[in-house]
This record gives C-alpha cells, sequence and structure tokens, in this order.
C-alpha cells in the first residue's frame, strides 16, 4: 500500500511563485472543490459528534484538562488598528504574548467578565479560554480566518442579541489600553494587546475521530484535536528531520502547512514534499481556497499540462 501524506496548505495564490510546485499542481488529479477556510480542511480530516468544531472546549482540554462538561470560548489576544473610518482586525492569537504578561492580562481582565457571570482563564499565552453560563445566549461569532483583515465593527455580533457582547469587548479593550504590559510591547516593536476575540464556542465533544496514523502541526487546535482522537502529535520540526532519513513508519500521515510562509515552503517543504513523490508517496494537498489536489509520481508524465 502507497503511503498518503495529507497536506493542508495555505491558498494557491500564496504559493504560485514556486515553479516547480506549480507544474506538479497542473500536473495532478484536482478533486471536487471543498469550502474554504483551514477549519473546513480540518473537519475533512477529523470527525466529532456534530455541529460546529468546539475549539475552545478541545484546547482548553489540551492545555490544562479541566474543560469538563463546561460550555467555552475561545478569548484569544488579538490586535486591532485603528482606522480612519473605523478599525481593523490585525492579529489574533500568536501575538508572542510571554507568560508572564498573559498573566497579567487576563487578571486585569477577569473583573470585567466576571460581572457578566463568566471566568477568563490563561490556557496557553496566545490563547486564552472563557467559561460561559450554559444559559447564557451565544451570537455567531466568526472565525479568526473570516475575521483577519476585515473591519472590526462589522465582524461583531450584530443587532439587540450582540449589544452585550460588543459592550463586553469595548470594557475589555478599555481595561487592555491602560496596561504598562502593552506600553512595553509598543516599545520593544511588538503590536498591542488591545482586545480579545471571541469565537469556537462549544463543550467538549464526547469523542473526535481521525484516520490519520501521525499528526505533525504547530497549531495548538490540532493538537488538541490529535490528543483527543488519540492520535500521535509531533512538530513541523520533527516530520522534517524524520524525512530527510526516510523515517516515516506509518502510512497516513497528516502535515499541517497552513501557516508557512511562501518563501519557505519554497526553500524547506517543496523540496521535503517532492522527495515523498518522487519515493512514490501519494500526496493529498487541501488548499485554504476549497481546492483539492491529489499527487502522484507518475503524475510527472503528463507533460502537456502546463500551469
Amino acid at each position: 500500500m502507497a503511503r498518503v501524506l495529507n497536506v493542508l496548505l495555505p491558498g494557491r495564490e500564496k504559493l504560485a511563485f514556486v515553479a516547480d510546485f506549480a507544474a506538479w499542481l497542473a500536473r495532478g488529479t484536482a478533486l471536487p472543490e471543498r469550502m474554504p477556510g483551514y477549519l473546513s480542511a480540518l473537519a475533512e480530516q477529523f470527525r466529532w459528534p456534530g455541529g460546529p468544531l468546539p475549539a475552545a472546549a478541545l484546547i482548553r482540554q489540551a492545555v490544562a484538562g479541566d474543560a469538563g462538561d463546561a460550555r467555552w470560548l475561545c478569548a484569544d489576544p488579538a490586535w486591532v488598528q485603528a482606522e480612519l473610518n473605523g478599525a481593523r482586525l490585525l492579529g489574533c492569537g500568536n501575538l508572542a504574548v510571554s507568560p508572564t504578561d498573559a498573566v497579567a492580562m487576563v487578571q486585569a481582565l477577569r473583573e470585567t467578565f466576571a460581572e457578566h457571570g463568566m471566568n477568563l482563564h490563561v490556557g496557553d499565552p496566545q490563547h486564552w479560554q472563557l467559561s460561559v453560563p450554559v444559559d447564557l445566549p451565544l451570537p455567531a461569532f466568526p472565525e479568526p480566518e473570516d475575521a483577519l483583515g476585515a473591519d472590526f465593527f462589522t465582524q461583531l455580533p450584530q443587532g439587540e442579541e450582540g449589544r452585550r457582547w460588543r459592550a463586553l469587548l469595548n470594557e475589555a479593550q478599555v481595561v487592555l489600553h491602560h496596561l504598562p504590559e502593552n506600553a512595553a510591547r509598543v516599545r520593544d516593536g511588538l503590536p498591542p494587546v488591545n482586545s480579545v476575540w471571541l469565537w469556537g464556542a462549544g463543550t467538549l465533544p464526547a469523542w473526535v475521530e481521525c484516520g490519520q496514523g501521525r499528526i505533525y502541526s504547530d497549531d495548538l487546535l490540532v493538537w488538541a484535536l490529535g490528543q483527543k482522537a488519540n492520535v500521535d502529535v509531533q512538530s513541523r520540526s520533527v516530520f522534517s528531520a524524520r524525512a530527510r532519513v526516510g523515517d516515516e513508519p506509518v502510512a497516513f500521515t497528516l502535515l499541517d502547512l497552513q501557516d508557512v510562509q511562501p518563501s519557505l515552503f519554497d526553500r524547506s517543504w517543496w523540496p521535503l514534499l517532492r522527495e515523498r513523490l518522487d519515493a512514490g508517496h501519494e500526496l493529498r494537498l487541501s488548499f485554504a481556497d476549497g481546492h483539492r489536489v491529489v499527487l502522484r509520481k507518475r503524475h510527472r508524465l503528463r507533460f502537456w499540462r502546463t500551469p
């Protein structure tokens, strides 16, 4: 049986300049288009009882082991940039928040959320979780990949149902604006953590299933899903080391490159993937734009297909 490597990638436009990769894509077998988005691609690799992915509860269980039966929201540290006619969400999670700063910021925000019956916790310094009463109505919160780069206020819950949440985020922004930790971040050339982004609501699912034998990712949500599914999860650097010596014993592997920088993909990752192709492995590529392609070694013979 051929070994299969499933690869999660950013949109094709970001990688189009890698000429050899583009040539292989043209020769590959295109599969039916899927819903765009990173979380949609994850949903093709993982299964859970149903409904939207409860990212907050899964992450909370992975980092603290105390998700229980509570309902959780991700309250990730966020960077909002003011503009002439509004504001724009430019960062959410992964803002290089130190463990010390994360504790200080969450401590400062805790009273604001507690007044609404919620408890804010530091899970990972880059990802915070909010426990929410089960009887509190929750509006739909856009996922970070949908909200990033968009007008901040249009992404907030609208109407009367969203009024409470808009006011809550405004209070949180006021608190964060006055923190000395943010002043220090700006002096150090880091973006301020001047808001939080709420998303990924739900309770811990009873089970998660995955058809992969091993997962390589640097994303905390993927680690949380893998752990719940009892699949071995390793960092991407481990994949690099194993790929160079041909040490990958499992038949089905998931490699998460959804946030890879295009230059790094060109320089480091595509050569490794090309080696897997030359060794006879099947590559199943899932792009963030919803495009799906299968690459096999024999596809090199489709020389008449060009980008």
